[in-house]
């Protein structure tokens, strides 16, 4: 795929005429006197018709334009619009992903010439050869989809192609060869609570708090004192970021008694701070730890004699959706490991033995045994998403289905 400078060109000061100046495609376009806002706006201008254009400052692309241009203008708009409170979203990670594709088979084809046979060609690779599910398939050709109608309403390619693409209709349930997604079922509840006791108690307290009130792992992960109202009976949670905010929905999670005494000895902290932090369970490893050594105490280190000015790591202020969720996941390896014919082995390395990669893993095991262990592990792990489900069991046996609809 094309690679891509996220750089917009500056707006300078070019000091002989002192003027302002912006450097397009190599080219000089002056803007008036330096600082002022008649300047600033034919800045602004300059530089978003020259993204629209995909950084091309020539004007409008002609027919001749191939399919990995159009990929490399588009993409600049997605690193714009898919950003969240500063953050880029999943969504750039699933345009690469699908676009990647598009400009293996086809970033060479002049955009004229890419219709809807193309496009289902396109699908039936993935399908063949990524081996997606069918509504993972549907989602990568939505994108290719979005891509031309983005290119289209910015003047980059003709509006026909695009409305020639929105012919190829998505993939029903049944009628392809795609396979199709396991549901997301609740986790095993006696699996939940083997790993309850093996993580920290910040996690711990997080897995508790998803399986009594069917929040996501974005909310748990993120939830601070300023965003809880403890006036009430039922406290009320209304995060600060939600999957649905950007359609203006409010999101309100109601806290019940049991979530309420979970919550209680973690209250005790500034409005603005995250109420289940990694550093937390770092001091409390470490000082579990202490408790345990077998060195007399006036041997060896004492607790921070040893502490580094500038460590090369050290545990932020929150956990993240991915942090909880490898969390949870190494809890899983270490509670349920595989059986010894199928478990990771030890290797030679440079400084002694190793733990061997996943490929040496892979190839040692073979094709059959390999699945055998993925088949173990999916059966033995479960990951934060799955204990929105275990609410909704929860809410439905003791309070009815309509209050687990509300999960």
């Amino acid at each position: 795929m094309p690679r891509l400078s996220v750089k917009v060109p500056k707006y300078r000061l070019h000091k002989p005429s002192g003027r302002a100046v912006v450097t397009l495609e190599g080219k000089d376009f002056y803007l008036g006197e330096y600082g002022s806002p008649e300047s600033k706006a034919e800045y602004n201008r300059l530089v978003a018709e020259w993204q629209m254009r995909g950084r091309n400052s020539a004007g409008p692309v002609s027919s001749g334009v191939v399919i990995d241009e159009v990929i490399s203008a588009y993409l600049v708009h997605v690193e714009q619009y898919y950003v969240k409170h500063g953050k880029p979203t999943s969504s750039q990670d699933e345009a690469r992903r699908s676009l990647q594709i598009l400009h293996e088979q086809y970033g060479q084809v002049v955009v004229t010439d890419f219709g809807p046979l193309m496009l289902k060609a396109l699908r039936e690779d993935i399908i063949n050869q990524r081996r997606w599910c069918r509504t993972t398939v549907n989602k990568a050709i939505s994108i290719v989809k979005r891509m031309f109608k983005w290119a289209s309403e910015n003047e980059i390619v003709s509006a026909e192609i695009y409305h020639r693409l929105q012919t190829v209709s998505g993939l029903r349930r049944g009628r392809s060869a795609a396979r199709e997604s396991d549901p997301i079922r609740p986790a095993p509840e006696d699996q939940i609570e083997a790993v309850i006791q093996s993580v920290s108690a910040p996690v711990a307290a997080m897995i508790q708090l998803q399986r009594l009130t069917g929040m996501r792992p974005e909310e748990v992960v993120s939830m601070r004192r300023c965003d809880l109202d403890c006036s009430g009976k039922p406290w009320i949670y209304t995060p600060a970021s939600h999957k649905t905010e950007h359609h203006q929905k409010q999101r309100r999670i109601f806290i019940g008694p049991k979530a309420q005494q979970l919550l209680m000895p973690l209250l005790n902290v500034s409005l603005e701070s995250y109420l289940f932090s990694p550093t937390d369970a770092e001091r409390q490893r470490r000082r579990r730890r202490h408790v345990a050594r077998k060195t007399p105490r006036s041997c060896g280190n004492r607790p921070g004699t040893n502490r580094k000015q500038s460590p090369q790591w050290k545990p932020g202020d929150r956990y993240t959706t991915g942090t909880y969720r490898r969390a949870i996941s190494r809890a899983c390896q270490q509670v349920f490991p595989p059986p010894k014919h199928l478990a990771r082995a030890k290797v030679p390395g440079k400084k002694g033995l190793r733990w061997e990669t996943d490929a040496e893993w892979n190839e040692r095991l073979g094709e059959k045994k390999w699945l055998k262990l993925k088949a173990w592990q999916k059966a033995h792990h479960w990951h934060p998403n799955q204990l929105r489900h275990n609410a909704a069991t929860y809410l439905r046996k003791e309070f009815g289905i309509e209050a687990a609809r509300v999960v």
